[in-house]
C-alpha cells in the first residue's frame, strides 16, 4: 500500500508497511525540473528557493510521488524507487502534536461535594496538565461561596498549600477589583490575553493555578489552555537546533509595577530530573534579551517557531467557564489565555504549590 500525509514542513511517504519522512525543502531543491535538460546537473541552489515552502496537495500515482508547489504551482515528481534509495529518515518515531479535544479534560461533577473530588481532580492534571470541573446547575452553593472549599479540599485531601503572591491570596480578577494589591497588570482589565505562564520572574513559580469562575462575561471572555510540554517535546522531534538553544539560553523574565518589581534570569524550558519540562513562557514580562550576538538570530527563529507551536490554533484547548466551574492547571507545564470581553467578568485565581 502507497500513501502520503502531508506535516507541517514535511511529507510522510508511506511504501509497503515502510514510512519515510522529506523536508518540503530537501524535495524542492531535488526536483528534477530544475536540472539542465542536456548535462542534468543541478542549476538551482537551495539558496535561491523561498524561505518558506509550502505545499498545496501531494498524491502518489503510478509509482510517482507527485508534489505540488503553493508558491509556484510547479508539480514535481519523484519516483519512489528513487526516495527509497536516498530516504533520510525512515520509519521515524513519530511525536504527536500538542492535543486539542476539550472533552479529554473535562470532569463533570454531578452532586459530588468538591473534597470527594480532589483524586480525580489531581489525577487528570498529573497526565493531561490541566482539568475543567464542570459545575452541577443543582448545585445551589453561590460560586463564590465554594473558593474556600476548593482550597481546603486541594490543602488537605491533595497535600497542596495556598501560595500568596503580591496580588494577595486570592485573586478576583475582575475590572472592578477593590480586594487585591497591585491590580496593575492584564489580569484586572477586559483586555484579551495570549498564552502565557503565570509568574516566571520568581525563583520558582507557583505550580499549579486554580481558576474558578464566578461570574460569565456578557460578551466574549473564553478561555483558552495549551500544552507546552506536548508542543516542546514535539519541536524536539522535528527541530534539534531549536529544541536545544531553548534549553541552553538564559533569559530574562521582569515585572515591574507600581508597588513590585521582580526579576529571574532562566532558560525558557529546562528539563528537571525527574523527566519533567519546566516552561516560562510569558510574552509581556519578557525583558530584552542579553543573548550573545551570534546566537541572537537563532534564538528568536527557536523561539518564535515554539510558540508558533503552541499558538496555533489547532494545538488549543478552548472553552467557557459557566458560574461555578473551575480550571486546574499545571503552570509549569500549560500556558493559559483568555479572549477580550464585556460586562461585569469575574474569575478568581489560587496559586497551589505541593506541599513540602
Amino acid at each position: 500500500m502507497q500513501s502520503v500525509e502531508l506535516r507541517d514542513g514535511y511529507l510522510r511517504v508511506i511504501d509497503a508497511g515502510t514510512a519515510a519522512d522529506f523536508h518540503f525543502r530537501w524535495l524542492r531543491h531535488n526536483c528534477d525540473l530544475d536540472r539542465h535538460p542536456k548535462t542534468n546537473e543541478r542549476t538551482v541552489d537551495s539558496a535561491d528557493l523561498p524561505d518558506v515552502l509550502e505545499v498545496t496537495r501531494a498524491s502518489i500515482t503510478d509509482g510517482v510521488l507527485r508534489v505540488e508547489w503553493k508558491h509556484d504551482g510547479r508539480v514535481s515528481g519523484y519516483p519512489l524507487g528513487w526516495l527509497r534509495e536516498h530516504a533520510y529518515a525512515i520509519d521515524r518515531p513519530m511525536v504527536p502534536p500538542p492535543p486539542s479535544h476539550v472533552p479529554r479534560l473535562e470532569l463533570h461533577r454531578g452532586e459530588r461535594a468538591i473534597p470527594a473530588l480532589v483524586p480525580e481532580v489531581l489525577a487528570r492534571v498529573a497526565t493531561e496538565g490541566a482539568v475543567v470541573v464542570r459545575r452541577d446547575p443543582r448545585v445551589a452553593t453561590p460560586p463564590e461561596d465554594e473558593t474556600e472549599l476548593w482550597i481546603d479540599a486541594l490543602s488537605q485531601g491533595g497535600a497542596l498549600e495556598v501560595i500568596g503572591t503580591h496580588f494577595g491570596r486570592i485573586e478576583d480578577l475582575r475590572t472592578d477589583n477593590t480586594t487585591n494589591a497591585n491590580t496593575d497588570q492584564l489580569g484586572y482589565t477586559d483586555a484579551p490575553i495570549d498564552l502565557h505562564t503565570d509568574q516566571p520572574f520568581l525563583d520558582h513559580p507557583p505550580r499549579y493555578q486554580l481558576l474558578q469562575s464566578i461570574r460569565a462575561a456578557d460578551v466574549g471572555g473564553e478561555s483558552t489552555i495549551a500544552d507546552a510540554s506536548a508542543a516542546f517535546r514535539y519541536l524536539e522531534s522535528i527541530d534539534r537546533e531549536a529544541s536545544a538553544l531553548l534549553l541552553a539560553t538564559p533569559i530574562r523574565f521582569h515585572r515591574k509595577q507600581k508597588a513590585f518589581e521582580r526579576q529571574v534570569v532562566s532558560p525558557l524550558v529546562r528539563k528537571l530530573a525527574d523527566g519533567r519540562l519546566f516552561v516560562r513562557a510569558s510574552y509581556f514580562t519578557m525583558a530584552p534579551h542579553h543573548v550573545p550576538f551570534d546566537l541572537m538570530e537563532n534564538w528568536y527563529r527557536a523561539y518564535d517557531r515554539f510558540m508558533r507551536l503552541v499558538r496555533d490554533p489547532r494545538h488549543h484547548y478552548r472553552f467557557t467557564l459557566s458560574p461555578g466551574d473551575a480550571l486546574l492547571y499545571d503552570n509549569h507545564r500549560v500556558l493559559h489565555g483568555r479572549c477580550g470581553f464585556r460586562g461585569a467578568r469575574w474569575v478568581r485565581g489560587v496559586y497551589f504549590d505541593n506541599r513540602q
